[in-house]
């Protein structure tokens, strides 16, 4: 039987207002637990690029769902994670959930420094990918709008998980027991290459929606017309060709492991966001 922790445990959010953040925040809210929304410019000042504001958001939690930003794999995120750890043995936190990237050998040195660093939380380690939103809710949305999903994948599949059930198995984490130490690796329930994405959004809107496969270098460049730095959208670029060499392309069975149902397909992702009454 699975045991929750008392609902009026205090959960330090990180990253609150980001995909996985905000929908972890309203769920712990609806289950009755005290949520520190904390990100750079919200009511509770979380900011990665500034280790001062960790100390303050983390006196007094009992849970953390960790969401680094911009990525375990980027650099100095072994660091962040080794003062993350300490600050909350420190203050006395029982719980983490990190979020992390699935296939990402370098941000598994992340993972382990936080491990070392919190052992006495036991850490849990939710891995991932591509979420299901990126293409409704991320930079790929304006493109999609107007008919063209452009993206450096080649005809790499993905099995690409939803946000909301990550976010429930995230949710499960904080507050179920048995979960200490473990990873669970998420992802939606079959890969799906980018040209059958772009076909499902096709099909749910009743607009026409192509792939457009494009080189790191060229995907780079359109990253920048977005507004990113040139090394940041370089970085980006070069993670995605990483990810998507087909070593990922496999489904698991994470979610139903946690929480006892089936992933949700994009099929039916597709359906809610962009058929009747989607956006």
């Amino acid at each position: 039987m699975t045991t929750h922790t008392r609902n009026t445990q205090t959960v330090l959010v990180t990253s609150a207002s980001g995909k996985t953040g905000r929908r972890v925040a309203e769920r712990l809210a609806a289950r009755g637990a005290a949520v520190r929304a904390g990100s750079r410019t919200g009511t509770v000042p979380f900011d990665w690029e500034d280790p001062a504001t960790w100390a303050p958001a983390l006196r007094g939690a009992d849970a953390v769902y960790a969401a680094y930003y911009p990525d375990l794999a980027a650099p100095g995120a072994v660091e962040a994670m080794e003062t993350l750890g300490r600050l909350a043995a420190e203050h006395g936190v029982r719980r983490i959930t990190l979020l992390s990237g699935r296939g990402e050998p370098t941000a598994v040195a992340a993972e382990d420094a936080l491990r070392t660093a919190a052992a006495g939380a036991g850490p849990t380690v939710v891995r991932a990918s591509f979420f299901a939103q990126n293409f409704s809710e991320g930079m790929l949305a304006e493109g999609i709008a107007e008919g063209e999903l452009v993206f450096p994948a080649g005809d790499t599949a993905e099995p690409f998980v939803d946000a909301d059930d990550l976010a429930d198995v995230i949710v499960e984490t904080l507050t179920a027991d048995g979960h200490a130490g473990l990873v669970h690796e998420v992802t939606g329930p079959r890969p799906l290459g980018f040209a059958e994405v772009a076909a499902e959004i096709a099909r749910a809107s009743g607009r026409p929606v192509v792939y457009r496969p494009v080189p790191e270098a060229a995907y780079a460049e359109l990253l920048t017309g977005f507004g990113l730095p040139a090394d940041e959208a370089a970085w980006l670029s070069a993670l995605f060709t990483t990810l998507l060499d087909g070593h990922n392309s496999s489904a698991t069975d994470g979610v139903k492991r946690v929480l006892g149902r089936e992933p949700r397909s994009f099929a039916a992702f597709a359906t809610d966001t962009w058929g009747v009454g989607g956006s």
